[in-house]
């Protein structure tokens, strides 16, 4: 197939915009997957993926239509995973970018439709959900035209459920989306990868120039790792094996090589012969790794099953090179992990991953960022620009959470009725809810985006908890220090609310710069020791009365303090939040 006839795009759109279900009508016109065995988000195989009816991660098919072959990227839309999408676009010459036609444009248009933007993509516009009686098409038209610079001529008016425009559009991208272009000496990039058990490492890759073949021998740029093509192929959508990938395609490669760590993403394959004969051979440009920027403390519940926790974390990382994970201590719930995460939904994934496909139900501590410290020991924390989409009555009420979550506002943009604002904030604050309370003083309408800026001056201080004199390190935390009091009086107040009484009297207090800044107690349980006693002196009586308080007094002592994880994730489940 010459390269004239390869096309190479991506849906890229908000979360719940419809891509995925494009995808499958892409699927059902092209006679790729048998209309009957079509199933709704065909691509998207992941369990918990088609469960909570979201993409998270990218899925690339080949599909052949009037001549032409037509290699679609299928992308998440949180952002939590931009990545994905980043590492979609550098694959691609072209993209749709869809949109609701009920919702509008929201804050991961844009941010999607900016990256494509960066990679000089064609870009096709398309109006998704037209068949709906909530549908506002020809409003929503209008703003593409305006934020976007669309012509109205170029945009397309679809409803990926019931089909209609569908194949006039997929004979747009044919007709708009440029060819693919390249030399000769191979070069190929690794835009992702994920681990087979029996066969190593499968480098997903786009063959930016020359071509490969199977049993050729390759070098990795990055790694200076030399291997063998044992198996290449494309995507159909499952793995389906070739003798070639020319230039332009999009296929796989497998290598044999057992260590994922080994085949980077971003990564340029070369022929180990040109590698040889060309050293100043260049990479192709590729991308930054991952930031994990959210760390839970992720523990067994029990310290026996601390090995089968270690064995669960490693094989999600294998196809998940976004995680970080180290082994920390804590003094209350023994040996763990500190695991990076990109956000909060991802860290979510992972845990529902862990009980569904592992049968690992971990207990996860309070979430927190990653602070640096500066060289005169000055605490430094991350900040993002922050991107707000919002109709704009609710405008007022957004501006007053930003300001109390610390943000500064960079500027503010009016587009007939709704409105974009930028803020400068604390990345702390996605752990501090900011997400759940946009979202309910907007009855859900706001959306957003953000990206990491750089990291400033924080004026923090440690809040311990303290459980019957004895720390609770996993529920201690860096917090502002014109919050201290409220901060502490909230946690020691839900931790009454959550933790179970005991037979024994249990003091919760909050600390902070050498002091208690909050108290309370929960009683314990009382026995009545006086039940079988029947008349008698009343001396008798006190002196059992007095025997049982020093009893329970010697507990509270030397009991354990309990704390089950029922109490811990009504402090941790607020912002666990899935959009």
């Amino acid at each position: 197939m010459k390269s004239q006839y390869l096309r190479n795009f991506a849906i890229i759109a908000h979360i719940d915009h419809g891509k995925s279900t494009l995808a499958d009508r892409f699927l059902e016109i092209t006679k790729t997957i048998e209309k009957s065995k079509i199933t709704e988000q065909f691509l998207d195989q992941n369990p918990i993926s088609r469960k909570r009816g979201i993409t998270i991660k990218l899925a690339p098919v080949k599909m052949e239509y009037q001549g032409y072959i037509l290699n679609l990227i299928d992308t998440p839309g949180h952002m939590d995973f931009s990545y994905e999408v980043s590492r979609t676009l550098a694959a691609c010459e072209g993209a749709i970018i869809l949109v609701d036609a009920t919702q509008g444009i929201q804050a991961q248009t844009m941010a999607h439709f900016n990256a494509a933007r960066k990679e000089n993509l064609f870009l096709i516009p398309a109006i998704n959900k037209i068949d709906l009686p909530t549908a506002k098409a020809e409003e929503v038209a209008r703003d593409i035209e305006e934020i976007f610079g669309f012509k109205k001529e170029d945009i397309f008016y679809v409803s990926a459920k019931t089909g209609e425009g569908v194949g006039e559009l997929l004979k747009e991208v044919i007709k708009k989306i440029p060819p693919p272009q390249g030399n000769e000496n191979l070069r190929a990039l690794i835009f992702d990868a994920e681990y087979d058990e029996h066969r190593g490492v499968v480098a997903f890759v786009r063959v930016m120039d020359g071509e490969i073949k199977k049993r050729d021998k390759i070098q990795f740029f990055q790694t200076n790792v030399k291997a063998e093509a044992l198996e290449i192929g494309i995507f159909c959508p499952f793995l389906t094996p070739r003798e070639d990938l020319k230039m332009g395609e999009i296929g796989y490669i497998i290598t044999g090589v057992k260590d994922i760590r080994l085949v980077r993403v971003g990564d340029t394959i070369t022929s180990l012969e040109l590698k040889a004969q060309a050293p100043r051979l260049k990479p192709l440009a590729g991308y930054e790794d991952p930031k994990p920027m959210v760390f839970f403390g992720v523990y067994p519940k029990e310290q026996k099953d601390l090995p089968l926790l270690k064995e669960a974390l490693s094989k999600l990382s294998l196809n998940d090179a976004s995680l970080s994970i180290s082994t920390e201590y804590s003094e209350f719930l023994g040996t763990g992990f500190r695991v990076g995460f990109l956000g909060l939904l991802h860290a979510e994934i992972v845990k529902e991953r862990l009980k569904e496909e592992e049968g690992i139900e971990p207990l996860l501590t309070l979430p927190r960022v990653l602070y640096k410290k500066a060289e005169n020991e000055e605490i430094l924390e991350p900040y993002m620009k922050l991107t707000i989409y919002t109709p704009v009555s609710f405008l007022g009420s957004i501006m007053t959470v930003c300001q109390k979550k610390k943000g500064s506002l960079i500027n503010l943009e009016y587009h007939k009725n709704s409105a974009i604002l930028h803020y400068d904030i604390p990345y702390s604050m996605f752990i501090r809810g900011l997400a759940s309370d946009l979202k309910s003083v907007s009855s859900g309408f706001a959306t957003l985006d953000y990206e990491i800026s750089e990291y400033k001056k924080a004026d923090l201080t440690l809040l311990e908890i303290l459980i019957n004199d004895t720390s609770v390190d996993v529920l201690s935390e860096f917090v502002y220090s014109d919050e201290v009091e409220y901060l502490a009086r909230e946690k020691v107040g839900k931790l009454k609310e959550i933790i179970p009484r005991q037979q024994f009297r249990q003091v919760i207090q909050a600390k902070a710069r050498g002091r208690i800044v909050a108290r309370c107690e929960i009683s314990p349980f009382r026995k009545d020791v006086l039940q079988k006693l029947y008349g008698g002196d009343r001396t008798r009586k006190d002196k059992l009365l007095e025997k049982q308080k020093k009893g329970k007094s010697k507990l509270f002592g030397k009991s354990k303090v309990y704390l089950p994880q029922e109490a811990l994730l009504p402090l941790i489940s607020k912002n666990l939040d899935s959009k």
